[in-house]
Order: structure tokens, then sequence, then C-alpha cells
């Protein structure tokens, strides 16, 4: 019987727990290696890095998109600040922005966008990323869904 409690308990548990990605890559920019968690499906998309409170120093998470567009971020329940870069299907860097823990300030790709990578506030920039750089090993990325 205790192991049926048990059992249930850890059901309940995982079904009430958040929306993680569990899939991650190597991504190179120069001379940086980035750990990037896959967001691939629009369920973990839509999650992001909602309710994460730490995000190691060269971890992000990689947003993939089914086709180009001009997809567009926001920071509501994500009480990390974070930069976020807006990535063409070449792996060009489109554009970086700011963003600020929990706003419901709109933050967009300003050109067609397949991926968007999210960093720690502050990374692309102190890394010397610039608009124009290409980030390698996207191509291993998952597929969006």
């Amino acid at each position: 019987m205790n192991l049926i409690r048990t059992a249930l308990l850890l059901c309940l548990a995982l079904t009430q727990s958040p929306t993680w990605a569990a899939e991650t890559i190597i991504l190179h920019l120069g001379q940086h290696r980035v750990r990037a968690e896959i967001a691939n499906t629009p369920q973990i998309r839509e999650h992001g890095l909602m309710q994460r409170t730490h995000l190691c120093p060269n971890c992000g998470m990689l947003f993939v998109f089914t086709k180009p567009d001009r997809y567009h971020f926001w920071m509501k329940n994500t009480p990390l600040p974070l930069s976020i870069a807006f990535i063409a299907a070449n792996g060009a860097i489109l554009n970086m922005d700011e963003m600020q823990p929990n706003s419901t300030a709109i933050h967009s790709a300003q050109g067609q966008a397949l991926y968007a990578l999210e960093m720690n506030s502050g990374w692309f920039s102190g890394m010397g990323i610039k608009q124009g750089d290409v980030i390698l090993g996207l191509e291993s990325a998952p597929h969006g869904l």
C-alpha cells in the first residue's frame, strides 16, 4: 500500500512541476561555448524560463521555431533579468535586447528569425557578441514542432 501511495504522490508531483526543457545542445559564439536547453515545442516555448531563479553563467535557452517569422517575447513570471538574441536561419544574429524581470514589455525580432537565444542579462555585450555575428551548432538543434 505504501508503494502505491508513493507512486501516486510522485506522479502528482511530476504533473505539477513546471515544464522545463530536458534536451540541451552546445552552441559556439566566437570563442564562447553555451549550453542551451532546447525549447522546440509550443508548451516548452510558452513556459520558457518562467519561474527560474538561476541560470548558470554560460547556459541559456534556445527557442527553435517551425518557420522564420518576427517572433515576440515578454518576461511575465520570469524573475531573472535576461538578454535575448533573435537569430536568422543561417545563424546570424538579427538583433539583441535586454529584458527586465516580470515585465510585460514586448521584445521583437527585427527580421525573420528561426531561433531566439535567452541568456543571463548582459551576457552578449559582456562577451563582445554583436549583431551579425554567427552562432554555430544550430543545425544540431531538434526542429521546432
